[in-house]
């Protein structure tokens, strides 16, 4: 092992002249797979230590990331790869431990919701087992706490309290130094995740408030409210950090701009795309894989990753999302819209993002 790190270079040289990749050590990967899972060089390995069950369709598992992975910061995501019937798969994930416990014990803790129908979700639910290995990423995304840390509003909703988990048992860990307030919204109790954690911190920290609030609980749904926000103390001179449903992100960002919250305040990060109305936009049109020497025809709202995948193309993504940049390619010439703003970009070249691009006429793009 240590001899191929030692030949790293010699051998991303090879792989750029052989197999048209820059980690040509990943070429061994089927041989080192067969030996230690954890020598794997294509992506981070980590073992799964244990599975915790959170709520009925909430599992947190605990992984050890080889050494070589280069850790976090709270309220960052990672994409993980996994095998199923023998096709990979990536999907994007935040973490939700603390940055104390990868630089104490060299683990970190993915808790992953069940998606009904989804193939992924379901398949680490029911199939992932303690001392099976997946593939992780370097984290990435801009999520991050204030420094130094001021008061702060989290809200969130479902699912979405997942990286707000990992800033407050960092913030735990490190004490509270300003008051935060959280404000989680979920359909019952028993579909809170992490609900008994968030108590036991509140009362173990004196400027910590957390309020859950179910919004199923009555014969009318409870939605985030003008009022919520009017019993938090000086909300304007606080950073807000929303993750969860598009409503409910929708909701908060329209309620605190009435409050005169600022917007420079205001941190979001998503558990699904984004959608922009692209009603309007005349978009398709005929798209040139220069590399790979490929013209494809597309119509309708279809973004370049997709189009690119259906004609047989396998470029490089993660989160599919916008959020980690892992399909960055270059625009040589033509229009694209961007389908989480729905701004079109410059005619000429330019770095885009496959994922959320869709062309408007032709487009030519590096692949």
């Amino acid at each position: 092992m240590l001899a191929l790190q030692k030949h790293r270079a010699p051998l991303q040289w090879l792989g750029r002249q052989l197999f048209n990749r820059d980690d040509g050590v990943a070429f061994f990967d089927p041989l080192l797979e067969r030996i230690n899972p954890m020598w794997v060089q294509e992506y981070t390995p980590a073992r799964v230590q244990r599975i915790i069950r959170d709520t009925a369709d909430t599992r947190t598992f605990v992984l050890k990331p080889a050494r070589r992975w280069q850790g976090f910061a709270a309220g960052q995501h990672v994409n993980i790869c996994v095998e199923i019937d023998g096709v990979r798969h990536q999907r994007t994930f935040s973490l939700s431990s603390s940055t104390t416990l990868w630089h104490e014990q060299g683990l970190v803790t993915l808790t992953i919701k069940r998606l009904p129908g989804g193939r992924v979700t379901n398949w680490l639910h029911d199939q992932l087992k303690a001392g099976a290995v997946v593939g992780l990423s370097e984290a990435f995304g801009d999520f991050l706490l204030p420094e130094p840390i001021r008061p702060i509003l989290f809200i969130a909703g479902g699912s979405g309290i997942t990286p707000i988990l990992s800033q407050l048992k960092t913030m735990a860990v490190q004490g509270f130094r300003a008051p935060v307030t959280l404000l989680y919204f979920v359909r019952d109790h028993d579909h809170a995740i992490a609900g008994e954690h968030l108590e036991n911190l509140a009362a173990s920290h004196d400027l910590l408030s957390v309020k859950v609030i179910t919004t199923q609980g009555s014969s009318e749904p409870r939605y985030l409210t003008d009022a919520d926000l009017g019993a938090i103390t000086d909300l304007r001179s606080r950073d807000v950090y929303l993750c969860g449903p598009q409503g409910l992100m929708t909701l908060a960002g329209e309620l605190l701009d009435a409050r005169g919250v600022e917007r420079e305040k205001i941190h979001s990060t998503y558990f699904a795309a984004p959608q922009t109305d692209l009603c309007s936009q005349d978009l398709g049109g005929k798209v040139r894989f220069a590399r790979s020497n490929l013209d494809v025809d597309s119509t309708g709202d279809a973004p370049l990753l997709e189009i690119a995948e259906a004609a047989g193309l396998t470029p490089q993504h993660g989160c599919r999302m916008g959020i980690c940049h892992q399909c960055s390619c270059r625009k040589t010439s033509g229009t694209v819209v961007n389908r989480l703003t729905g701004q079109a970009s410059g005619p000429g070249e330019d770095t885009i993002q496959l994922c959320i691009s869709i062309p408007q006429g032709p487009v030519a793009l590096d692949i």
